[in-house]
């Protein structure tokens, strides 16, 4: 019987550190009124959002939309990339973990008054 619950320990233990690292970052950097990085293409996965502001003169954030949706609707957002702390000056923060299936996504910064760029999930 030990032996059985030692081996359900060891699956669940590797599961959920298998799950652990499939977790990938995407680096964004924002300047003033615009994102450096214009299009991201990415593959279907878990995401965290990390956003840098680079002397954007404002604080910002992170906003991503399923295209087709109205972004200026705060109910179309996934509320999962919107980063956990309004970014500061020379600050980065992160996004909770985001899952993206296949599609295309609009990202921007309604606080930094950026354009809306297009993220595609392959």
């Amino acid at each position: 019987m030990k032996n059985l619950i030692s081996l359900i320990t060891l699956i669940l233990v590797i599961t959920f550190s298998a799950q652990a690292q499939e977790v990938k970052t995407v680096d964004l950097e924002q300047t003033k009124g615009e994102f450096t990085q214009k299009e991201i293409k990415l593959s279907e996965g878990s995401y965290i959002f990390n956003i840098t502001n680079n002397q954007a003169g404002t604080d910002v954030g992170f906003v991503l939309v399923p295209q087709g949706k109205d972004a200026s609707d705060a109910k179309n957002h996934i509320k999962e990339a919107y980063v956990t702390k309004v970014v500061a000056e020379g600050k980065t923060e992160s996004s909770n973990t985001v899952a993206l299936q296949k599609g295309t996504y609009t990202y921007f910064c309604p606080l930094n008054k950026t354009p809306q760029y297009t993220l595609v999930v392959e």
